[in-house]
């Protein structure tokens, strides 16, 4: 007998998971879809996609790690804190790395037989509809079956987009998931793009001891990032890391050595001047495609927009009845936590409630050192779009906690509108800003404004008086500053 689900989710990453739980939790029969791409040594599909397995989690494991050994060989004299001799082991690292991930996966597969989603492992593709019931086919090493579903939420998120020429073998050329499993540290390591997981995983290896060339197309660093941010990042990045950034490259030929080893060989353009620079290992980070490969788009008439996502409204409902997609593979900025709203939304409404994304008030996140992070509009949008606004900007050279900490790089920006004083927008850069950035998110969800985090007490001494401070300053009345 065919098996019949109120919904069932094409997808295991973060918006599938989620959808998956909170669609059982509303009472409804929930089943997930996931493939079996990544799989633990048993061979049993491991949940939580990209973000779990080769991307989010274990790049802030492996920067975390780095950051330590960084700390332990130059900041640690500071503290009064020596050693004779210290040492990474990689090997360990990546354990590390490799437990963290395996106990979260693991955690999911709990909460899926706490809640009562049934778990489907193969690789799902629309093959119909018949009557109220969207048909799926589960394809999966033991065999085929065909599911039927009411409601149908794709969430297959997305995967590295590769460059024509370039072949990611993820050994000596690699896109995330190869980068997140070095075996030693490269002498010399070439990244492809600056962006999140360029400058991410460019930290870690320079932190270990590499020398790190990042090549970037377009002539301005971090363009998404108020514009005084970048130029903080960029000081900080070039000049006290050592990272060697390069803008406005064209990327030309690309070659491995002999037997398709390293060096690997990269021919670029630079200012009207030929280059040629060889590496031991070379990332490429030029961004990621939604993944809809399969999925049978095409048999039910689900339509795709221009760049390959599928096609949805404000309510993340696509062309089909019924039929729902959240996550990567449809339009907005591909974040985890992003994926895993819609998610929670999509399902909300699919059983009568009133589910809501507020993609004004998504946070964005750099783990590098400094953190950068970012809340509503950067004020060279405010510009463009002829907002009058004031500005607040507090550095954390004032701060009392993080002078303790030894770290007072950064500042926080707060920009408000000039008449009515609302928040617009929070911009940080500096330790632990993917945590304050909470704070600004929560005030503008809320329609705050500055004077209201004015008004707020903060604890002392601590990191987040430096955004109460911040709002202080859209007054011209700071009080540390």
């Amino acid at each position: 007998m065919t098996k019949q689900f109120d919904v069932v989710v094409i997808g295991g990453g973060p918006g599938g998971y989620v959808a998956a739980i909170r669609a059982a939790q509303l009472g409804l029969s929930s089943a997930c879809i996931e493939s079996q791409a990544y799989a633990d040594a048993k061979g049993e599909v491991r949940l939580g996609g990209t973000c779990l397995n080769v991307g989010c989690i274990p790049s802030k494991a492996l920067l975390q790690s780095s950051e330590l050994y960084d700390q332990a060989n130059h900041a640690f004299v500071m503290h009064g804190i020596g050693f004779e001799s210290i040492k990474m082991d990689v090997a360990t690292m990546m354990r590390r790395k490799d437990n963290i991930v395996g106990q979260l996966t693991s955690g999911i597969r709990a909460l899926f037989k706490k809640n009562k989603v049934t778990l489907l492992p193969g690789h799902g593709r629309f093959v119909g509809r018949d009557n109220d019931y969207w048909q799926v086919e589960v394809s999966a090493a033991a065999g085929n079956e065909i599911v039927e579903a009411r409601h149908v939420i794709v969430a297959t998120g997305s995967k590295a987009r590769h460059l024509p020429g370039i072949p990611v073998d993820n050994k000596v050329i690699c896109d995330n998931a190869g980068a997140l499993s070095f075996d030693a540290v490269p002498k010399r390591l070439g990244v492809i793009g600056a962006g999140v997981i360029g400058l991410e995983l460019g930290s870690v290896w320079k932190r270990l001891g590499a020398e790190v060339t990042i090549l970037e197309a377009l002539p301005d660093f971090l363009g998404a990032a108020d514009l005084a941010v970048a130029k903080e990042a960029w000081k900080v990045f070039t000049r006290k890391q050592g990272l060697d950034i390069k803008l406005g490259v064209s990327i030309g030929k690309v070659s491995l050595g002999k037997n398709g080893e390293a060096p690997v060989a990269v021919e670029y353009e630079s200012n009207d001047e030929a280059c040629r620079v060889e590496f031991d290992k070379l990332i490429v980070s030029v961004g990621r495609v939604p993944y809809t490969e399969g999925l049978g788009c095409d048999d039910v008439g689900l339509k795709l927009d221009e760049r390959g996502r599928i096609a949805v409204d404000e309510h993340c409902h696509t062309n089909l009845e019924n039929v729902w997609a959240v996550g990567d593979v449809v339009p907005g900025p591909m974040l985890a936590h992003k994926g895993m709203e819609e998610g929670v939304m999509v399902t909300e409404l699919i059983a009568g409630q009133s589910g809501h994304v507020d993609y004004n008030t998504v946070p964005w996140v750099i783990y590098t050192h400094p953190e950068i992070a970012w809340v509503g509009r950067t004020e060279q949008q405010l510009k463009s779009e002829g907002v009058d606004y004031r500005i607040g900007q507090i550095p954390f050279a004032a701060n009392g906690r993080a002078l303790g900490q030894g770290d007072t790089s950064g500042f926080v920006k707060m920009l408000a509108d000039a008449k009515t004083d609302r928040i617009l927008g929070v911009h940080i850069i500096g330790n632990n800003a993917s945590e304050l950035v909470a704070e600004a998110v929560v005030a503008m969800e809320f329609g705050a404004s500055s004077e209201d985090i004015a008004r707020i007490c903060h604890a002392h001494p601590t990191l987040s008086e430096t955004l109460h401070e911040t709002a202080l300053a859209v007054d011209k009345r700071s009080l540390h500053f």
